[in-house]
């Protein structure tokens, strides 16, 4: 079977991330295996489109374009799938670096053809050099990193996680794009959940879909001094929360809570027997993590609930759209035809 070609996109949003920018597409061009393109989707600021554009100008592997849709991560994804050439489009935060082999292992989870999705693992770079002692590694998608708890290797799973993951294009012909009005919306209020939404709803749609995290796909996600507060944990786990009831009044409970029923029952008081038993031993932090762990859960169930009633009074609500190709342009880089 023929090995995929890989778009990479990276959506962005800000100039304060220039150099993070400037890394993260230096990171897919160091790739052991080449991706076939990368794509720089700038969500509806002008300034940081102009001055991306004068960075990368074509010809180029890098393709910078806006937003085609409203401000926010899902419709920028949106965009960068549309504008796409690959078989297999991958994501990678604006604010992260990929190791070497990322897209190679991702390439190696399609040789599957059942195998719509594969993820991988993310590694936080804490802004003050260090873990803060409080902070639960139960809790580190909280800064958009991989948890304690998920299991090694390559093991399949419910849903992948956005910043560090992949999907075959057949997968959106399936079941379409992100949903608009769940996810992260420049600086507001830190929702999610946007990528397990679109899981579910592909395994609805195809049900013999297989979907991966593979933990040798690793990228290194810078995460920045106000996300090592507790004000922001707490603030991130009750958007996680309200995330959450969008997506299990889309989807049902059972589906959009199957994995989090593990998560509270094993994972969470297996972390609190932790950081007491640390607390008894004297050890740094112990304490903290035992309580941050119970004050994420507490927070995390009353954004649910509010969303909740948000989501049955017809207060919140988001759409999944087709992702309609680009027109313009009928052949690909690297292909007979291709535009400059």
């Amino acid at each position: 079977m023929r090995t995929p070609d890989i778009s990479v996109v990276i959506c962005v949003y800000t100039e304060d991330r220039w150099e993070d920018i400037l890394a993260a597409v230096d990171s897919v061009r160091a790739q052991s295996r080449p991706a076939l393109e990368t794509l720089l989707v700038v969500d509806h600021n002008q300034a940081l489109l102009d001055r991306l554009s004068k960075e990368y100008k074509e010809p180029s592997e890098v393709r910078v374009l806006a937003n085609a849709g409203p401000r926010g991560l899902s419709a920028g994804r949106n965009t960068g799938i549309a504008a796409s050439y690959g078989d297999v489009i991958a994501f990678l935060d604006d604010d992260a670096v990929a190791e070497r082999d990322w897209l190679h292992h991702f390439a190696e989870g399609y040789e599957d053809p059942r195998v719509m999705a594969v993820g991988g693992r993310t590694v936080p770079i804490w802004a003050s050099g260090r873990r803060p002692a409080w902070f639960p590694e139960e809790f580190d998608w909280v800064v958009g990193c991989t948890y304690k708890g998920l299991p090694p290797g390559r093991v399949q799973v419910r849903n992948v996680l956005g910043g560090n993951a992949s999907f075959r294009r057949t997968a959106f012909d399936a079941a379409g794009g992100f949903a608009t009005g769940i996810g992260r919306d420049g600086d507001k209020r830190p929702l999610g959940c946007e990528e397990t939404e679109l899981c579910i709803r592909l395994t609805h749609a195809r049900p013999d879909a297989i979907l991966l995290i593979d933990d040798r796909a690793v990228i290194h996600h810078r995460v920045p001094e106000v996300r090592e507060h507790f004000a922001y944990f707490r603030t991130r786990t009750y958007a996680e929360g309200l995330s959450k009831a969008l997506v299990a009044r889309s989807v049902g409970a059972d589906k959009g809570l199957e994995s989090e029923r593990r998560y509270t029952t094993r994972v969470l008081p297996a972390g609190v027997a932790r950081g007491l038993r640390d607390a008894v031993l004297a050890r740094p932090g112990g304490a903290g993590r035992a309580g941050s762990i119970v004050a994420g859960v507490l927070a995390a169930a009353g954004g649910y609930v509010v969303g909740s009633v948000r989501a049955r009074r017809g207060g919140a609500v988001f759409s999944a759209a087709p992702v309609v190709p680009v027109t313009e342009i009928e052949d690909g880089p690297g292909r007979e035809g291709a535009a400059a």
